[in-house]
């Protein structure tokens, strides 16, 4: 799910820092890369997905509401904008192009799971390469993936080891290269960074999907996706959310940025679940878990803006939809000065509350996948809806003070999701 795959800002692992952003801005191939393109093969299919045009409707929390969220029901006593723009619904007509953009990703990956359980692979592995001497290299690739997963993200990484080996590996493969992805825009080189360059991020991404990995992080994941149900699409739309970051930091309104959401956050859960498993006894439709996934990325990624606003405002970016601002009497002007006013507690209030009913949408489906991939799913959604606690005890002061959870609560949280993650699925159908 979404909440595992956290933005990181911290400095770039090692390994993959200097070598790597200088082949990305020269277009060339890493030093060690020999001794891995071409041994990892391809995925076995590459045809193309039907997908049953659905159609989008408007669907108010209230009458003046202009949001609602996919998969939510409209609530009562909730007079102000809550989540993204429109719920899908046979009966009416396409109302937004965001919208079914994000949501033509989500079946194409949902059929495309459900086409791999027809062929009765399930989410079962394919047998390991047999090509002399990929197997040291990938077992290198992998564990080294494991080593940062492990210093940057050290809930995660434990909840990551009730999984089986090939799961673990396959997230942690994902990891990497989602945070690799994130430091080109937000690590210590990001002023270095320029479109092109990611053009040609972009552009060995489909190298290793095509089973022609640059690197060693890239060789674990070229493994992983010949071996998972994953597309190519939310990789690169993940991209876009980076050039998005180069050139935009308005919002106009939240259909905007939602659509950013989707790119930096959403996009992870549709990576991830292919990899952690729909548990088998699970009765809710696959649509209905992905659509869980997205719902918990963007709750991430909502819990992200409403953290770093003051950080943010200081490198010249608000992730604040413009609108909003303007009808809470509030400008551009006041989130750069950095006063909490009556105002501004009013509006991250109506904020928060947009996030937490995300993260409510999200709960859905972390019962439904595979009980070994839930601790992990749990206990990520658990510590990160608590920022929202934190910055509502900072008085809403998100200007001077960064919302943390402590690591007493960390440890606390712990058990809980575990206790969460022993509930069983439904045993009822749930309509997308």
């Amino acid at each position: 799910m979404a909440i595992l795959m956290q933005r990181l800002v911290s400095p770039v692992d090692a390994s993959a820092s200097l070598g790597f952003l200088e082949a990305i801005r020269e277009g060339g191939r890493f030093s060690d890369s020999s001794r891995l393109v071409g041994k990892v093969q391809s995925p076995s299919s590459n045809e193309r997905l039907q997908r049953k045009r659905r159609r989008w409707s408007l669907c108010s929390l209230y009458a003046d509401s202009k949001y609602a969220c996919v998969g939510f029901q409209p609530q009562e006593n909730d007079n102000f904008p809550i989540v993204s723009s429109f719920v899908a619904n046979p009966a009416e007509e396409v109302a937004i192009s965001s919208e079914q953009k994000v949501y033509d990703v989500v079946m194409k990956q949902a059929a495309l799971v459900k086409t791999h359980l027809r062929s009765n692979a399930a989410l079962d592995v394919k047998p390991d390469m047999v090509i002399p001497g990929t197997t040291t290299l990938l077992t290198e690739a992998y564990d080294r993936c494991g080593q940062v997963c492990a210093e940057y993200a050290k809930t995660f990484y434990l909840g990551t080891l009730l999984m089986t080996p090939e799961r673990r590996r396959a997230i942690w493969a994902i990891y990497v290269w989602c945070r690799r992805t994130d430091e080109l825009v937000d690590g210590p080189n990001a002023s270095h960074i320029t479109p092109s360059a990611l053009d040609r991020w972009e552009a060995k991404l489909e190298d290793l999907f095509a089973g022609r990995p640059y690197d060693m992080f890239d060789a674990a994941l070229s493994d992983t996706v010949s071996k998972f149900p994953v597309d190519i699409q939310p990789f690169k739309d993940m991209i876009e959310g980076m050039r998005l970051d180069l050139k935009k930091s308005r919002y106009k309104n939240f259909d905007e940025l939602y659509l950013y959401c989707y790119y930096v956050a959403g996009t992870v859960g549709l990576m991830s679940v292919p990899v952690m498993g729909i548990a088998p006894e699970s009765k809710a439709t696959t649509e209905s878990v992905y659509n869980s996934a997205l719902a918990l990325g963007i709750a991430n990624q909502l819990t992200n803006i409403l953290r770093d606003v003051g950080e943010d405002a200081r490198r010249g970016r608000i992730y604040l939809p413009q609108d909003e601002l303007a009808q809470a009497g509030l400008s551009d002007d006041d989130v750069f000065n950095g006063k909490v006013t009556d105002r501004w507690r009013s509006f991250m209030k109506s904020q928060i509350k947009r996030a937490r009913m995300f993260f409510q949408e999200a709960e859905k489906g972390v019962t439904e996948l595979n009980q070994a991939s839930r601790w992990p799913v749990w206990a990520s959604l658990l510590l990160y809806r608590q920022i929202l606690d934190e910055i509502e005890a900072n008085d809403y002061n998100n200007f001077m003070k960064r919302a943390y959870v402590s690591k007493v609560k960390k440890i606390m949280a712990l058990p809980i999701a575990y206790g969460r993650s022993l509930i069983r699925p439904s045993l009822q159908n749930q309509p997308f």
